[in-house]
C-alpha cells in the first residue's frame, strides 16, 4: 500500500501517518519527492484495511499495490531509479554505461590488460570473477581473494570501478571490501539468504535473471534486497535456458521493455551469456541498446582462445572497440548515448 500525501501536507502529517502504520503492525517507508511525499507500507502479504489512514490530515489518496512485489514496482515509484556505482557511472538515465572485462580473473597480466583495453574502447566499469560458480566442480573456480586483490590493482591503474560476483553470505562481505557493485549471478538469483545479506550491506547490486526465471521471479528477488533497505539494485537480462541448442541461451530482449513497464529499477543486458557465442555478441548488444537497455555487460579477454572460462563468448580488444563504435551509432538513433569516451 502507498499513501500519497497532499501538496500542503506538513511534516507532522507525515509523521502521523508513519505512526499509524507502525501501530497497525507494519513498517512505514517515507519517500520525499520534489512536489509531495509518499509513505509506503511494507510487511504485508495481502490487502490492508486503509480506513485508519485514508482520513488522516494531509493524506491525498491511498494506492493499493496490486503486484506481489511492492517496492520495485512502478506503482510504488513512478519515476526511474538511478543507481550510481561510482562517480560518473550511473544506470537508469540517458547515458548507457558498458561494463567490460573477462569472465574470470586469471592473472595480473590478464586482468590489467583487460582493464586497459576496456577503458581504451570507452567502457566505464570493469567486470571479472574472483569467485566463479561453475556447472562442473572440476572447472576453474576463480582465484578467490587473490582475484579481488588483482581487481583492485586494475582499478588503481585505470580508475574503472569494479563489478564482481559474490557466491555466499561470507563472500559477499569480502567482495564488498573491493567491489563498487556486487554481482549476484543467475544461479544465485533465488538464494534468499544472500539476497538479504547484500540488502543489509547496502552497496549497489547487479542482480542477474535466473536461467529459468520469469520476470516476476526476478522482480521478487529484487524485492528481497529492497526490503532490507538497499534501493541500489540493477537488474540484468542474461538469457534463458531453451530447447534450442543453436545458441547457449535464449536472449530475452522483450524483458527490457517489460521490466521498464513494471518496475522503476534499471535493467542492463548481457549479450555474452545471452548467446554464448562471440559472433552473436555484437548484433545482440546493438539490439539491446535499440530495445532500451540501461547498460551492457560484455565479456572481453586479451586472448579469448586461452581463457579459463567462457572464452567462446568473449571478444578480443579489437572486436570490443569495434562493438563500442557500433553501439554509439545505435544509441544516437534512439536518442541515447554510450557513457564514456574512447
Amino acid at each position: 500500500m502507498l499513501v500519497v500525501m497532499s501538496h500542503t501536507a506538513t511534516q507532522a502529517d507525515v509523521e502521523r501517518v508513519c505512526s499509524t502504520i507502525t501501530a497497525m503492525g507494519y513498517t512505514p517507508a517515507p519517500m520525499p519527492g520534489a512536489q509531495r511525499t509518499a509513505v509506503g507500507l511494507v510487511g504485508n502479504d495481502g490487502r490492508v484495511d486503509d480506513s485508519l489512514i485514508a482520513e488522516l490530515p494531509g493524506v491525498s489518496r491511498v494506492i493499493h499495490v496490486s503486484n506481489p512485489y511492492k517496492q520495485v514496482s512502478r506503482e510504488w515509484r513512478p519515476e526511474n531509479t538511478i543507481v550510481t556505482i561510482a562517480p560518473g557511472v550511473s544506470f537508469g538515465g540517458t547515458d548507457i554505461p558498458v561494463i567490460a572485462g573477462p569472465c574470470s580473473v586469471e592473472s595480473e597480466k590478464q586482468i590489467v590488460a583487460s582493464a586497459h583495453a576496456a577503458k581504451a574502447a570507452g567502457a566505464t566499469a570493469l567486470r571479472g570473477g574472483a569467485f566463479k560458480p561453475r556447472s562442473s566442480p572440476y572447472s576453474f573456480q576463480g582465484m578467490g581473494k587473490k582475484g579481488l586483490e588483482l581487481l583492485a590493482l586494475a582499478k588503481r591503474e585505470t580508475g574503472l570501478p569494479i563489478v564482481t560476483e559474490a557466491m555466499d553470505d561470507s563472500g559477499a562481505y569480502m567482495v564488498a571490501e573491493y567491489a563498487d557493485c556486487i554481482q549476484l549471478g543467475a544461479r544465485n538469483m533465488q538464494n534468499y539468504s544472500l539476497l538479504k545479506t547484500v540488502g543489509k550491506i547496502g552497496k549497489p547490486v547487479l542482480l542477474k535473471r535466473g536461467m529459468a526465471a520469469t520476470i516476476q521471479d526476478l522482480l521478487l528477488s529484487a524485492e528481497y534486497i529492497l526490503a532490507e533497505g538497499n534501493p541500489h539494485v540493477i537488474l540484468c537480462e542474461r538469457g534463458l535456458r531453451s530447447f534450442d541448442s543453436t545458441s547457449r541461451n535464449l536472449f530475452d530482449l522483450t524483458a527490457i521493455p517489460v521490466v521498464h513497464q513494471l518496475s522503476h529499477l534499471p535493467i542492463v543486458a548481457d549479450p555474452s551469456h545471452g548467446t554464448g557465442r562471440r559472433d552473436k555478441v555484437m548484433p545482440m548488444a546493438r539490439a539491446a541498446v535499440a530495445a532500451g537497455c540501461d547498460g551492457l555487460i560484455i565479456e572481453v579477454h586479451p586472448q579469448p582462445d586461452q581463457a579459463k572460462s567462457d572464452g567462446a563468448q568473449s571478444l578480443n580488444p579489437d572486436q570490443f572497440a569495434e562493438c563500442m563504435q557500433q553501439l554509439r551509432r545505435v544509441a544516437d538513433a534512439v536518442d541515447r548515448s554510450i557513457a564514456g569516451v574512447a
